[in-house]
């Protein structure tokens, strides 16, 4: 077994008691990211522990009490995706700066200043985001971590999440171009006229309308007409 200084923990309470096995930083962190999919070479030590840093194993019993089993690469898994791991400081500072992204870009695709109607910039959210010093966590998802984000800043600058359905009207010489792009953003009510224009309905994150027209136009030339439903 490697140098317990050459690996990290990760641990699971439960039933009161802490459940810990030795991981390789690298290969555990992308396990628990989700970026690797199995257990080859994951685990430093073939065993789970009350104690790793001072060696103290759990008896077979007790795994099976806890976990139904004995087998340590499936007990591992349940402390991989119900526990917690730890991280190096490198690996922490570059995994929350991702998912502090990922929430950034998610907010400014989905949401829109409600006065103006219009999106919000991204900049202008992670600097609302860092006044109302939201904890990003590194594990759970920006989708699970945006609707507590917008709460965090509502205070700060005006937000609202919506949605939006523009009617579209797509020249018969770029409709079928253009018809794939559409089904990418909620493509609704599809019509063709007997020129060969395509009319639909498209329902939108308020917070996508830029990026909608300006794929649109290039699509079309500029030729593609569009009108906001109420």
């Amino acid at each position: 077994m490697a140098g317990i200084e050459n690996t990290i923990i990760a641990r699971l309470e439960k039933g009161g008691e802490k459940f810990e096995i030795l991981v390789d930083p690298k290969l555990g962190y992308d396990f628990k990211t989700g970026v690797r999919k199995d257990l080859a070479n994951v685990l430093m030590a073939d065993e789970v522990f009350k104690d790793a840093n001072k060696g103290e194993r759990h008896t077979g019993a007790a795994l099976k009490k806890a976990f139904g089993t004995e087998d340590v690469q499936e007990i591992a898994k349940i402390i991989f995706k119900d526990g917690d791991l730890q991280l190096t400081t490198d690996q922490r500072r570059k995994l929350l700066e991702e998912k502090k992204a990922k929430v950034i870009a998610l907010i400014a695709r989905n949401a829109i200043d409600p006065r103006a109607k219009t999106p919000i910039p991204p900049q202008r959210i992670e600097n609302a985001l860092n006044e109302a010093r939201f904890g990003f966590d590194a594990f759970k998802s920006a989708e699970e971590q945006m609707t507590a984000a917008v709460e965090a800043i509502r205070e700060i600058i005006p937000i609202s999440i919506e949605k939006i359905r523009i009617a579209v009207k797509i020249p018969a010489e770029h409709s079928a171009r253009a018809y794939g792009a559409l089904k990418e953003y909620g493509l609704q009510k599809e019509e063709w006229t007997g020129q060969g224009d395509l009319v639909c309905v498209c329902e939108i994150p308020a917070g996508m309308q830029g990026e909608f027209f300006d794929r649109l136009n290039k699509l079309t030339a500029g030729t593609v007409q569009t009108k906001q439903m109420n």
